[in-house]
């Protein structure tokens, strides 16, 4: 008998972010305390796959999965965990269960199906930055099976995973956000010299675009005149039906880490020197060059208003758990400009994430501790709303 809590680390995924999720997760799952948590590990392949059992992140990073089962969640909330769900070898054969359509015809008679709890769990830590995994889909997922999660919900997951209606939201409550366009795939694809002219029209170059529902700089490129624009649209249609043009400036990039629930709090802020022209995917995953300021080099006036903005714009998306606030500093005229929230930012002990906390004074394991900690608490407060509503006769 154990009293541990039972942590599912969920990681991998369908996700230009694949390989990042796996550095993020490896990192937690090394430094989680141990003596307090049981560590369930799961793997999500690249075709979506889940995985349980053996090292699924292994074979993740190999591709073989030879000691790991196929898994899956239930979206039920008195069946909690990971499952094996196939068909009951113990059965005889003779009901038509071999293989192909015949077996697809074994599946669909319950009495044939065996499922097998891999794990039960208390709650689960989802590290799956990027589509299919920090854009509310998995969120949802764990809300209906009733399991306590790391992180926000469904609507600030999806909010801050789309570039476009994040900003038009963070406006909304006052925030500053650059000027920017959203262009759709089938537009662009269409008719390009118009999509070009309307760009060109409205904003100056140089300008970012990028994939509106992407992170780690995926797909994103810095544009200085007419030549590039082209072919930075057809990088982004790559990743989304949907792509974000963006006025650039002559910016420093500063973050802020954002802890909690409904009170949350925020680390010193931290500024990014890119080694290339920005802090595209090759200059924070593959160079080591880039460098890290911790605390930025700020005047008094100006960490307390980024400080304060980072709080803001957690809260206008309704944020829970965690987020890392990007900003954009202006170095002529230092206007600060918020450029995006990341719901499940980068894990790594080298992220800036935990080392902006860990220079606030809360070391790695004890974040992974208080995540936890206020996934249960939140799932705590979800439980005082009532799911049911009774019409009371009139006396």
């Amino acid at each position: 008998m154990t009293n541990k809590i039972s942590v599912g680390v969920l990681f991998g995924g369908r996700s230009g972010e694949h390989e990042v999720s796996l550095a993020s997760a490896r990192s937690i799952m090394e430094n989680i305390d141990k003596h307090k948590y049981d560590v369930v590990p799961i793997g999500i392949t690249k075709d979506g796959q889940w995985i349980v059992g053996g090292d699924p992140m292994k074979a993740l990073v190999s591709g073989v999965a030879s000691e790991s089962r196929p898994a899956t969640m239930l979206a039920d909330p008195l069946r909690r965990g990971v499952w094996s769900i196939g068909l009951d070898e113990n059965k005889p054969a003779s009901a038509g269960q071999t293989t192909g359509a015949s077996q697809d015809r074994a599946l669909a008679q319950a009495e044939w199906i065996r499922a097998v709890r891999l794990a039960e769990l208390d709650v689960v830590f989802p590290v799956l930055h990027g589509t299919f995994g920090e854009d509310g889909t998995v969120q949802g997922l764990l809300e209906l099976a009733g399991v306590p999660y790391v992180g926000s919900g469904v609507l600030a997951s999806a909010l801050a995973m789309d570039k476009t209606v994040a900003k038009d939201v963070l406006a909304k409550h006052g925030l500053p956000v650059l000027p920017y366009l959203v262009v759709k795939r089938k537009e662009w694809r269409e008719d390009p010299t118009g999509v070009m002219t309307q760009i060109e029209s409205r904003l100056a170059y140089p300008v970012f675009v990028k994939p509106s529902n992407l992170g780690s700089s995926v797909g994103i490129s810095k544009v200085h005149g007419p030549d590039e624009l082209s072919p930075a649209l057809d990088l982004a249609a790559r990743y989304d039906r949907k792509l974000v043009v963006e006025q650039g400036i002559e910016a420093r990039e500063i973050e802020v880490s954002v802890l909690g629930n409904d009170e949350p709090i925020a680390s010193v802020p931290g500024e990014v020197i890119p080694c290339r022209e920005f802090y595209d995917y090759r200059a924070k995953y593959v160079e080591t060059d880039s460098q890290l300021l911790i605390p930025a080099p700020l005047d008094a006036k100006v960490t307390e208003q980024v400080r304060h903005m980072a709080i803001q714009a957690y809260r206008a998306l309704d944020c829970a758990g965690m987020a890392r606030a990007d900003f954009l500093l202006d170095k002529g005229s230092e206007e600060l400009w918020v450029s995006e929230l990341n719901t499940i930012p980068g894990f790594t002990q080298i992220s800036m994430y935990p080392k902006l906390w860990e220079a606030s004074g809360i070391p790695y394991w004890e974040l992974v501790d208080r995540l936890i900690a206020l996934a249960i608490e939140r799932s705590e407060d979800s439980k005082q709303s009532e799911r049911s509503y009774k019409v009371e006769a009139d006396e």
